[in-house]
């Protein structure tokens, strides 16, 4: 176990901002920062972090928390690993107690896969650069790319020697588990090396951690791949990995713009040159995966190519998923027989930037410009070329977006614009109907998993259950619906509170007054008494609180109390981040609020608050004002009661009914001048 004296070092040296900007593209709104979700795939911004408060929220998908929740749910860590990230992040010296035996293991095995891949890359890169057979074969090689040192080192290159199981025998005598050599593809399942006689690249994620390897044959021979990858395994999966991300990732950021090309080398040799935000997708065409990675940092790519226009026709194919994806994608080719990594080696640095600056060309009018040339004098493969364009330009979500490529298409290829907005707008119709029936087929499918989960077994000799299939098909909403929103796939929402289950009863005063608590409890109520506003809330409810609704409503107040009794402040940052998960969500979404007051108000229409403090930091009034909305809610629910008890009396004939009619009276009179003060009609 981590000390609790680390434990609050810690989380009091740790920033937000610095921790969510690793992987999240951020920009400035306000006093806050806005960036694309981690968590779910969004194509307009809606992800959120406070630095003041030390926070993130999404109002997408509705996560949220503090740092460490954020490393734990982005990297899939527990509470512990979370904690050792950060402190490595930050140079914290992490004091243990000692720890029990299964919670160890538990924890090795998490990390056991890690350390097995960053001794396989030591490994290799020793073969490199200390071994006879590493420096004549692998280390040349390099070297004639124009590979330094410096850059070997830092990329983690490396060399795979020949033998058959050299790299095996020397990891299970240093005491690496042979199973977890197998599970990571190091070696084959009959104990011999996986790469031989190869030069290899290290695969790191974004944290920098090593989750597989490339490796490239250096001998000609038409049995053997040119590379071979790490199999899929559970730290690595190609769909989801781009190499030199890791390495990328801040420049990408940085210059907005992510420069996408083929192979190891040319992300080394580019990386080497000082054009840093290049990243290679391995040969493969881009993934959904391999989008959203891109899309944490900028929507905006710049795939480089060589200049063989027919491989370039083929890769096209692939791009319209990142089109679908909201990004920007710009083409450049590369003059003949050359490729990234010859190109910046000829002609420099500075010269190689120009050149792609000025030959880059939007992906949908460089596909127009390209089938053209083919299509030329041909009216059927004209049709066919309007129809592939036609497709690509659906993908696009923005509607405006679409329109404009529709102009200067139509334009290019000098033919009526409304002929493309017409095939256009029947591609985007059939892409909603199809994502439609999409849906309505897994709502099929989760039904009939539904019932067959909730069937009993059958006795034996009984006919079987029928099935989904056997019934018609679900309804379908009317066209035009929420659901018919083109291309814009809806999170689900989470609800707050145990279990997120939607508490008993609506409890919006209750919530109101725990919203205050929360994000105000240490404000000031009285200055004259020295009270605060969480001593007043709890004054006034402390007797009522086994009555609350709301069974988390209610545990935020009792920790409140406890905090009180202790002698301690009741501050924001007490729930903010608090260890129990749904305390600290609820605190969240009661903290944050993807609205802004508008900088205009006091810079240009000179508008100020002159009688009272901001809405938002005006807590006495509003504590005053919630309990008493709390107080009207309880005397309607009382009058409510008493009603009840009134016609029971009545019906039966039994008991003083009398008394229940004075205190109707009573009540209502109550809830009558607390109605006017309020201002509030009671009907």
């Amino acid at each position: 176990m981590i000390k609790q004296k680390t434990i609050d070092e810690i989380m009091e040296t740790v920033r937000v901002e610095d921790v969510v900007e690793d992987f999240v593209n951020l920009k400035r709104r306000g006093v806050n920062l806005i960036g694309l979700c981690p968590f779910h795939n969004e194509k307009t911004p809606s992800f959120y972090v406070s630095p003041s408060k030390g926070i993130y929220k999404c109002f997408g998908c509705g996560e949220g928390g503090d740092a460490l929740k954020f490393v734990m749910e982005h990297e899939q860590l527990s509470y512990p690993e979370g904690l050792r990230y950060l402190a490595k992040k930050y140079g914290i010296e992490v004091e243990e107690t000692q720890v029990s035996d299964e919670a160890r293991a538990e924890r090795q095995h998490q990390e056991s896969l890690f350390l097995v891949n960053e001794f396989a890359k030591q490994f290799y890169q020793e073969q490199l650069l200390e071994t006879d057979r590493g420096k004549s074969v692998g280390l040349s090689y390099f070297k004639r790319r124009g590979f330094r040192e410096e850059i070997i080192k830092k990329f983690g290159l490396g060399y795979a020697p020949a033998g058959k199981d050299l790299f095996t025998l020397t990891a299970v005598q240093k005491g690496y588990n042979s199973d977890l050599l197998k599970q990571l593809g190091l070696t084959s399942q009959y104990g011999r090396d996986f790469f031989r006689d190869r030069v290899m690249f290290p695969i790191h994620n974004l944290s920098g951690k090593v989750i597989g390897f490339g490796g490239r044959i250096l001998i000609k021979d038409v049995k053997a791949p040119k590379y071979v990858n790490t199999p899929e395994t559970e730290v690595y999966s190609k769909s989801k990995v781009l190499y030199g991300a890791f390495y990328a990732k801040q420049a990408i950021r940085k210059q907005d713009e992510c420069i996408l090309v083929e192979g190891y080398t040319d992300v080394i040799s580019l990386h080497q040159a000082e054009v840093k935000n290049v990243v290679a997708s391995s040969g493969t065409s881009l993934t959904v995966g391999q989008i959203g990675l891109i899309k944490r940092y900028t929507e905006n790519i710049k795939i480089l190519y060589d200049g063989d226009k027919a491989g370039v026709k083929a890769a096209l194919r692939g791009l319209g998923l990142a089109l679908e994806q909201g990004m920007n994608v710009k083409i450049v080719l590369l003059p003949e027989g050359e490729d990234p990594d010859s190109y910046v080696q000829s002609v420099g640095t500075d010269a190689f930037r120009n050149f792609i600056d000025q030959e880059a060309r939007d992906f949908i009018m460089f596909q127009a410009s390209l089938l053209q040339e083919e299509a030329a004098g041909d009216p059927v493969k004209q049709s066919k070329l309007i129809k592939e364009i036609v497709e690509s330009i659906s993908k696009i979500p923005d509607p405006i977006k679409r329109s404009l490529y529709v102009r200067e298409c139509a334009n290019l290829m000098g033919v009526e614009e409304q002929l493309l907005v017409n095939e256009a707008n029947k591609a985007v119709e059939a892409r909603i109907r199809k994502q439609q029936q999409d849906r309505e087929r897994e709502a099929r499918q989760r039904e009939r998993a539904r019932r067959q989960e909730a069937q009993p077994p059958s006795l034996p000799g009984a006919p079987p259950p029928p099935t989904a299939g056997d019934e018609p098909p679900f309804p379908t909403e009317e066209p035009g619906g929420i659901e018919d929103l083109p291309f814009e796939e809806l999170p689900p929402q989470k609800a707050t509170g145990p279990a997120r289950e939607k508490p008993v009863g609506d409890g919006f005063q209750e919530r109101d007054l725990v919203r205050i608590l929360v994000t105000g409890g240490d404000a000031s109520f009285d200055e004259e008494d020295g009270i605060t506003v969480a001593e007043y809330l709890i004054a006034n409810v402390e007797d009522v609180l086994d009555e609350f609704d709301n069974n988390q409503y209610q545990r935020v107040f009792q920790i409140a109390m406890e905090t009180l009794a202790d002698g301690k402040a009741v501050t924001p940052k007490l729930f903010l981040h608090h260890i129990e998960d749904d305390v600290q969500q609820l605190a969240i979404d009661l903290s944050t609020s993807p609205y802004e007051y508008s900088e205009n108000w006091a810079n240009k229409w000179e508008i100020f608050l002159t009688t009272q403090k901001m809405p938002d930091e005006n807590f006495a009034k509003d504590s005053i004002s919630a309990m008493k909305r709390f107080r009207l809610r309880k005397l309607n629910r009382m009058i409510r009661q008493n009603a009840d008890q009134l016609k029971a009396v009545m019906e039966k004939g039994e008991g003083d009914y009398m008394v229940h009619l004075k205190l109707d009276q009573k009540l209502k009179q109550l809830r009558n001048e607390l109605a006017k003060e309020l201002g509030t009609v009671v009907f």
